[in-house]
């Protein structure tokens, strides 16, 4: 595991616009958590690493109940307080080993792309089982390194695939880290997104470096790596770019 990353520091400046979505995109990530959330409406539900609140009030629409935001890093979370969003929608200072939620609170707990920087996973499981109602569901957005996918990033930026194979975990080691608490896999969607609707507001997205990988890479082979991107985006400056999400039903 590499060392933690403290968005306190550099991270939070520029989250929210480097790491925006395509509306598109929100809404494919809207249907795919649907279709394995738990039936009936409305559902309590947990954003746990809920950063800027980029989905959270996403949650709030698509499920109808109550939506905590769950986020450790105070620049982090006083973005999402500060941005609008439904009354249902409450962030809280906490974080996955310690969830300040009563016990079986939550019908559904969303982890989109958090699960990563969790220091003390047994801690966090048993945490989530605990908040987690009878017959809930918890979906993990996540990379699993045995399932890295080829990114278009990693050839620009020297370090950042071999970065991120250190960063995130396996699926057998998600699977044992909650089956140790009773919840087993019911599933593992691949969800296709659109990342960006052009190469160009792709790059000025990367430019921002608000994807974590870039605080476990040298700064030279950040710069090589921006002058490989700038080439790309000259040669197709209008594309579209694309990507495969992986999404792990536990239940």
């Amino acid at each position: 595991m590499l060392k933690p990353v403290d968005y306190n520091q550099r991270q939070h400046q520029d989250y929210a616009a480097g790491r925006a979505m395509p509306d598109e995109s929100r809404a494919i990530w809207a249907a795919a958590l649907a279709r394995r959330a738990p039936a009936g409406r409305p559902l309590r539900v947990l954003d746990l690493g809920s950063g800027t609140g980029r989905l959270t009030p996403m949650l709030a629409e698509t499920f109808g109940g109550p939506v905590w935001g769950v986020e450790p890093h105070e620049q982090m979370r006083a973005q999402a307080e500060a941005a609008p969003h439904p009354e249902t929608v409450t962030y809280l200072d906490g974080r996955a080993e310690a969830i300040p939620l009563e016990d079986g609170s939550c019908d559904l707990i969303v982890v989109f792309l958090s699960l990563h920087h969790v220091r003390e996973r047994a801690a966090a499981a048993r945490e989530m089982r605990r908040v987690l109602a009878p017959d809930g569901r918890v979906l993990i957005r996540s990379t699993f390194s045995d399932r890295m996918p080829d990114i278009d990033w990693h050839a620009w930026f020297d370090g950042a695939r071999e970065a991120e194979m250190l960063m995130f975990p396996t699926t057998g080691e998600v699977e044992a880290m909650f089956e140790a608490v009773g919840l087993r896999r019911l599933g593992l969607d691949v969800v296709r997104e659109t990342y960006a609707d052009t190469m160009t507001e792709y790059a000025a997205r990367m430019r921002l470096r608000s994807i974590s990988t870039f605080e476990h890479l040298d700064e030279a082979a950040i710069e090589a790596g921006m002058v490989r991107m700038e080439a790309a985006v000259a040669a197709a400056p209008d594309a579209a770019v694309y990507g495969d999400g992986d999404l792990m039903v536990l239940g």
